[in-house]
């Protein structure tokens, strides 16, 4: 078990349990896995971000490891340009959705992909053994790297008809939750031709217009400002800008599941017999979708490096998670907010209105919500539950399967003391008593 990267990067409270000391001898770690330079490194609009830049690089410095800082700029960003220009490596200094307290490291390797699992256990025993290289003969030099959001954007556009959505001078909606795609999303959709209504446009690392995290509780301003524009699609990014949630024309906001299956089926007709990675939380419905065009699924643990890594030696075109985490395989492995959202104008410039193509998927009914755990008794509440259901699949916390549409999945998160609950039904009526049911029930056993 990895004692410091959780379900995505090291995360915590910063100069609490992740103080400078910390990052520092962390970097150290990461730059001797690296072995060599330059690494690029960028960062989120947290307060804390710019001092822990110039701590990491320093650091990185020391052990004779060049590395360029790309400022701010929103994972996916960070992550393309490490593959595309060249680097052997990149660290992200970001807590993604957490409070503004949080900040956290998020390596990449030098194909643009997060680090596997292995090499983060690799990290944390040089860390740990502190073996990390020494005593370098030469300093290392820290530069600027100033092609970063021009090379993610044209590595954007090169996978969609550009031509075709700049004739539908689409409106678009952007709720930029005052994070890190406010320095790319407006400049794509503007290249794009589109008019773009901008809300939470401004970087702060308060987080003070709705919160780092979408979620349907926080997005009325997104829905309320689609209605009154009669936007085609609004979009809201979370604060390091590799997960997207949508809210169709009519002011509906979607569920990760929802976006990702209209995509999933705009990709796929142009592209049968592919492969398609998901997490074991999803939605049954991508089986049916991927059925029709005779392609493939392969589950995975929760996480969006367990689907990366597993898209990357698979080859498969398309990853995805249910938080609204989609993975373009043509453009790179990893969750991307800005690319998802081409991909949806692209659907969107040869199809009906967004809430027609929802209309048109096979019903699902799923939810989720978290319980309040400490990391003791989260044994005690997965064992309970097994023994009460003996067939359950325990590959990633446990999930009950009452049948194909029926099912309820508890497991820890890695980056808070919750534990979250998923569940899918056939109803509305079903969900609803399913998910009351279990909530009492994980209440229950944490509570004894």
């Amino acid at each position: 078990m990895a004692k410091f990267f959780g379900t995505n990067g090291i995360r915590g409270i910063f100069s609490e349990d992740f103080t400078l000391e910390f990052v520092h001898d962390m970097t150290l770690a990461i730059g001797t896995y690296f072995e060599k330079g330059p690494v690029l490194i960028g960062f989120d609009g947290r307060d804390s971000s710019p001092v822990i830049c110039k701590v990491v690089s320093s650091a990185l410095n020391s052990i004779g490891i060049d590395c360029n800082v790309a400022g701010i700029v929103p994972t996916p960003c960070l992550e393309f340009a490490v593959k595309t220009l060249g680097y052997s490596g990149g660290i992200m200094i970001t807590a993604s959705h957490n409070p503004p307290q949080y900040n956290g490291i998020k390596p990449a390797a030098k194909d643009g992909v997060e680090i596997s699992r292995e090499d983060e256990l690799i990290i944390e025993d040089i860390y740990l053994q502190k073996n990390w290289i020494k005593i370098s003969k030469i300093w290392g030099i820290t530069g600027k790297e100033e092609r970063t959001i021009e090379t993610y954007l044209k590595g954007i556009i090169s996978h969609v008809d550009s031509e075709l959505i700049k004739s539908k001078n689409f409106k678009v909606v952007l709720d930029l939750g005052n994070g890190a795609q406010a320095v790319s999303a407006p400049d794509f959709c503007k290249t794009m031709q589109c008019k773009t209504f901008l809300i939470n446009q401004n970087i702060d690392g308060n987080f003070p217009g709705r919160g780092s995290e979408p979620t349907p509780q926080n997005l009325s301003e997104l829905s309320r400002t689609v209605i009154e524009n009669n936007a085609d699609v609004g979009i809201a990014f979370d604060g390091d800008g590799d997960r997207s949630i949508f809210c169709d024309n009519k002011g509906v906001i979607l569920t990760g599941d929802k976006s990702a299956l209209v995509l999933i089926q705009h990709i796929l007709k142009k592209n049968p017999n592919s492969l398609i990675i998901t997490c074991l939380n999803s939605g049954s419905n991508i089986e049916i979708i991927a059925e029709k065009f005779n392609s493939k699924v392969i589950r995975t643990k929760v996480g969006s490096v367990e689907v990366s890594r597993k898209m990357v030696p698979t080859d498969a075109l398309i990853g995805f998670e249910e938080n609204g985490g989609f993975m373009y395989g043509k453009h790179n492995q990893v969750r991307d907010g800005c690319m998802t959202l081409a991909l949806m104008l692209d659907l969107l410039a040869t199809s009906e209105t967004l809430s027609e193509e929802i209309e048109k998927l096979p019903s699902s009914f799923t939810t989720k919500d978290k319980v309040s755990c400490s990391a003791e008794k989260v044994s005690k509440l997965i064992s309970s539950l097994k023994e009460e259901f003996p067939s359950s699949d325990t590959t990633d916390g446990i999930k009950i399967t009452i049948d194909f549409k029926n099912w309820v999945m508890i497991r820890p998160s890695g980056t808070e003391p919750i534990v979250r609950v998923y569940a899918e039904s056939e109803s509305q009526e079903k969900l609803d008593i399913l998910m009351s049911e279990y909530l009492t029930k994980v209440k229950s056993i944490i509570s004894r």
